[in-house]
């Protein structure tokens, strides 16, 4: 008879045994399968799961960081009232003078006279070349070429057999090129001439050749100068009148075709000379369309934190989506809505026309029953009559950057230090005595003086300076507000909470991913506890089904030994 053990040992093949069910016709495999499946349901399944949702949330939280990305970069776009406050100018003949107006640029119709463009200076050669590669220097000795431009004397030596073409490429590839460009200009088959032109517009830029190659000698009189060459476009200022003026029979001459220092706020563009009507108005559509964009770009941001937070109703009970409950997003939402509902920073409620963004029609909707419940919306009529009221203090409300307001004549802003000072409304006092500042606080705290310049030392304030006009004797109070706007707020605010190392989602985004970690060592600790659990119940059944198998044999056999004997009974 064979050792039961012996019998074991031919079933056991490294922990994976496979039943037939042939020693004891028992389905031992599909046993231990089930049993191993029961195992994960009850231990790996609920930490899948889990993982799962902490998954889910890393994705909707992703989603809406670009989404809040895509909205800064929207504000980004109109952070500045020149960004914003958009300006039309419209010229009455564009083939003279086109015209652009930034936010600075009053309203109104201005008469421009141009009298001549700014030109570059060219001269071309009188004497003519047979061909590129004709030699200009058959001298047998070097000879010079010496010119000077915008106040520098360049001098290069000629040697001799120079081609027209190498003394081309020698003028624009020297180093100590002031400037000009050298070209040739083919007339006719036979006729090369050698042109030299300035590369800037204006009067100050005119070329002077002081010696040259005998070769350009026009009028033999031995020396080479300007008189052997045709000045065929004169360096020359633009001249302008604006609204007639200069009127004593002179001209506004700049340097350049785009004049943008005459009017303030508006680039002329020189075209051509003549008379045009430049007309500067605000674009109110364009301006409209700012604000639509940025309300339509906030919607988004809120619309998806509703989907993510919703909670549906069913016949089987309530359900929560992906972020319903989450502590982190709440917070996001809750600043933003915050944020666009206060009066703007350095606003005051009583002096601006325009301190929030609710006295342009922009609101948040209050009505549970609607579509946009939550979301902002507008009040066109309203809004429409702030823009044609004052565009100004709409463009404020929304993109201010530090616009200072003082409430005395006695002192105004002068300067403040960009990511220092903060903007808010800040008290000043000061004492005058001899005609000389001798004391000085802004906010509550001590300030330098230097001449009839305050600077603020420390606090918010910090690097803000009030330049003081009056000097009589005497002590003097007073505010500075520094306007910021919503545009400005909210880029601010989105910085601070899409922030890659410390921003508010980055943190939540961080403790799911380590959430997910914890839970994929978990779950491979069980993965690895179940696959030896499996290990153990094959064992385990291939000990049985060897007993039984043996058993099993054993039977046969004494079925057989008794029936045998039952025969030989007979």
């Amino acid at each position: 008879m064979a050792d039961v053990s012996d019998l074991t040992n031919d079933y056991l093949i490294s922990g994976q045994i496979h039943f037939t069910g042939l020693g004891s016709g028992t389905d031992f495999d599909s046993v231990i399968q089930k049993l191993v499946e029961l195992e994960k349901q009850q231990h790996v399944k609920p930490l899948q799961d889990q993982q799962k949702k902490y998954e889910d949330q890393i994705s909707a939280i992703q989603d809406l960081n670009t989404a809040m990305l895509n909205l800064q970069s929207t504000v980004e776009s109109m952070d500045t009232i020149k960004e914003f406050f958009i300006k039309n100018a419209t010229s009455t003949d564009t083939s003279v003078l086109t015209a652009t107006a930034s936010s600075e640029a009053a309203e109104g119709t201005h008469t421009i006279v141009i009298n001549q463009l700014a030109q570059n200076d060219v001269l071309i050669s009188k004497n003519y070349f047979s061909s590129e590669d004709s030699s200009i220097n058959d001298t047998g000795a070097d000879e010079t070429f010496s010119y000077t431009y915008n106040g520098n004397t360049v001098s290069l030596t000629i040697p001799d057999g120079t081609t027209l073409s190498s003394f081309v490429s020698m003028i624009n590839n020297d180093p100590n090129n002031p400037g000009v460009k050298a070209t040739i200009i083919k007339k006719a088959d036979g006729q090369y001439y050698f042109q030299f032109s300035g590369l800037d517009l204006g009067s100050d830029y005119a070329i002077t050749i002081n010696e040259g190659p005998s070769s350009f000698d026009a009028d033999s009189s031995g020396t080479v100068d300007n008189s052997d060459f045709s000045n065929t476009q004169v360096a020359q200022n633009a001249q302008i009148q604006v609204d007639g003026f200069p009127d004593d029979g002179t001209w506004i001459e700049r340097n350049t075709n785009t004049i943008d220092d005459v009017i303030t706020g508006v680039t002329l563009n020189l075209k051509n000379t003549g008379t045009v009507q430049v007309t500067i108005s605000n674009d109110i559509d364009a301006i409209k369309e700012n604000i639509h964009n940025f309300v339509d770009q906030v919607n988004k941001v809120f619309d998806l934190i509703k989907e993510q937070t919703k909670i549906t109703s069913t016949a089987a009970g309530t359900q929560g989506s992906v972020l319903t409950g989450n502590y982190g997003v709440q917070i996001v939402q809750q600043r933003l809505k915050s944020l666009l509902a206060r009066a703007g920073i350095g606003f005051d409620r009583d002096l601006d026309p325009y301190p929030s963004l609710s006295n342009i029609g922009i609101t948040t909707d209050a009505d549970q029953g609607s579509p946009t419940f939550g979301e902002l919306k507008i009040d066109e009529a309203k809004l429409d009559e702030a823009l044609q009221t004052n565009p100004q203090a709409v463009a404020e409300i929304f993109s201010a950057d530090y616009v200072p307001v003082t409430s005395s004549n006695d002192f105004k802003y002068y300067s403040l230090i960009q990511g220092v000072t903060k903007a808010g409304e800040y008290d000043v006092e000061y004492e005058v005595s001899g005609g000389t500042i001798v004391s000085a606080t802004i906010d509550g705290q001590s300030a330098s003086v230097d001449g009839n310049i305050i600077t603020s030392l420390e606090g918010d304030s910090k690097g803000l300076a009030i330049q003081v006009d009056n000097l009589t004797d005497g002590t003097y109070t007073g505010t500075i507000r520094l306007k910021y706007g919503k545009v400005l707020e909210l880029r601010d605010e989105l910085d601070k909470l899409t922030d890659s190392y410390d921003g508010t989602l980055h943190i939540i985004e961080d403790n799911y991913n380590d959430i997910v970690k914890d839970l994929d060592k978990k779950i491979s600790w069980e993965e690895d506890r179940i696959a030896q659990y499996e290990r153990t119940l094959r064992d385990r059944f291939a000990r049985l089904e060897t007993v039984l198998g043996y058993y099993n044999s054993l039977n046969t056999q004494l079925t057989s030994q008794i029936a045998s004997l039952q025969g030989n009974s007979k």
